[in-house]
């Protein structure tokens, strides 16, 4: 039957017939929950059962600091918060809040301790060994970093770090090591952390020892290079050895707003989220995009290749994870504007943002902006590999009489970029998980700091050494806790 509405013959409705709801927003049911860790950070134990030490053991104030021949007592990362000798009950606390998924990072001067050694640390091999075998034995997959800001000293002092070419077999051998002994307990790997970090901190991101002063940009990008050929090769290697796992790469994902809508603005955010994307650029599609040959042609800068290296550079990640904590902004002429801060990268301060107690920026839409924007360069499965607020922790007493920390800040920053991750996974995104950075108390990277704090759970040390390294849950780990059992659902309520 026909009816006539505004001119128009219509088929009348149907009793039966109802709206169709819209669809709830959820994450997916496979989604990796869990937190994130480095060896460097908390570990401590530099310089037991053989282990050599990094770079890292001679940043006493972390990257913001200079830099000694020696280990200096006053480094916070010696001690670390003694993860080495605490794994057990730090692995099973974290396993309380329902961890899918832990990223940790596999100190390289613990297997080899120089760096260049024909033969590995049995001691380095066996404590992975107990780590991984915990991990699991709790219900939680490792994703393991192969390079987290820790390249052997020696290797930094005596070959200038990634500079060397050498580097790339000698890191061949540490890869082919770890595959080997942890065939069967890893499945989840990345290369290098945060791997962009070269250009500005070429110590701590390629074990550089020549100052930063003194390089130039042709000296970077060939270090980039070699990192470059070496994850490839150890993507390679993974698929070969291990078939079935997983080889991401990860940068430190600070995408840029354009300070006003001027023309000019907006081909300085393009210029400024180049220096992002060049490094995923490369290990995601397995080329050097035009837009980086055409500015080395225009620089004078020429990247030394061994024959089949462009063949090799085919070799590309199952996925993509990055760091975010933040956005910034840029303009043509960035001199006008006020400077905000940043960890390892900063831009214009933006006028619509608050700040942490560090003067991050905090953006939870630039979360979902920043996954929206990789999803469709390379439409390859994405990871946040770490997301959390440092902030400065005061202990109270908890309703049990123990002590903890009432972190609601956390709280609110951790729900409010968890639920725009959720938008991302409408918008069509696939995100394969989240890891909450320092998901229990450790040393800041960039500061080498204790008191800037990011985890679930307080250690009790402070920046002067002192402390008992009791650990204590905050309000947040039963926060986090339940959002996992809920699967993102209690983010809502």
């Amino acid at each position: 039957m026909l009816w006539l509405r505004g001119g128009v013959l219509r088929t009348p409705p149907q009793p039966h017939q109802k709206k169709k709801e819209k669809a709830k927003m959820s994450f997916p049911k496979n989604f990796l929950w869990g937190g994130a860790i480095a060896a460097n950070q908390c570990e401590g134990a530099w310089n037991e059962d053989g282990k050599g030490p990094s770079i890292q053991d001679v940043m006493p104030r972390g990257v913001m600091g200079p830099v000694s021949d020696q280990p200096e007592a006053s480094n916070l990362k010696l001690v670390g918060i003694d993860f080495y000798h605490r794994y057990e009950d730090d692995i099973r606390l974290l396993a309380g809040m329902g961890f899918k998924i832990f990223r940790l990072s596999i100190a390289w001067s613990r297997i080899f301790p120089r760096g260049d050694e024909e033969e590995p640390n049995e001691a380095g091999l066996a404590f992975y060994d107990k780590v991984f075998d915990a991990c699991l034995r709790y219900g939680m997959e490792p994703l393991v970093t192969l390079s987290h800001y820790e390249t052997p000293l020696y290797l930094a002092q005596h070959y200038d770090g990634w500079r060397d070419r050498r580097l790339i077999g000698f890191f061949e051998r540490y890869c082919r090591t770890v595959f080997s002994r942890y065939r069967d307990k890893v499945k989840y790997w990345i290369t290098f952390n945060e791997i962009n970090a070269i250009m500005n901190f070429p110590l701590m991101g390629a074990g550089i020892w020549t100052p930063k002063e003194k390089l130039t940009l042709q000296d970077k990008y060939q270090a980039a290079h070699h990192e470059f050929v070496a994850s490839a090769l150890a993507t390679k290697l993974l698929h070969e050895m291990i078939p079935g796992a997983k080889m991401g790469c990860m940068v430190l994902g600070a995408l840029s707003y354009p300070m006003t809508p001027k023309p000019e603005d907006m081909i300085a955010m393009m210029e400024a989220d180049r220096n992002v994307m060049f490094f995923s650029d490369v290990q995601a599609r397995g080329y050097y995009p035009s837009y980086i040959r055409k500015r080395w042609e225009r620089e004078g800068i020429e990247i030394h290749m061994e024959p089949g290296d462009e063949e090799l550079l085919k070799n590309t990640v199952d996925y993509i994870s990055f760091s975010y904590y933040m956005s910034k902004c840029t303009a043509a002429d960035c001199s006008q504007y006020q400077k905000g801060a940043g960890n390892l990268t900063s831009g214009v301060k933006n006028p619509y943002l608050k700040e942490s107690e560090w003067g991050w920026q905090i953006d939870p839409q630039g979360l979902r902006y920043t996954l929206n924007y990789f999803y469709d360069r390379y439409q390859k499965p994405l990871f946040v590999a770490e997301n959390g607020l440092g902030a400065v922790d005061q202990l109270t007493e908890g309703p049990d009489g123990q002590p903890t920390v009432q972190d609601d800040y956390r709280i609110a920053y951790l729900r409010d970029h968890l639920l725009e991750v959720e938008k991302a996974v409408e918008d069509g995104v696939d995100v394969m998980g989240y890891a909450a950075w320092g998901c229990i108390d450790l040393v800041s990277a960039s500061s080498a700091q204790l008191k800037k704090r990011y985890g679930f759970i307080y250690v009790d040390r402070n920046d002067d050494g002192t402390g008992t390294l009791a650990r204590y849950k905050k309000k947040s780990y039963d926060w986090y806790r339940r959002v996992i059992e809920t699967n993102g659902e209690s983010l809502k309520e």
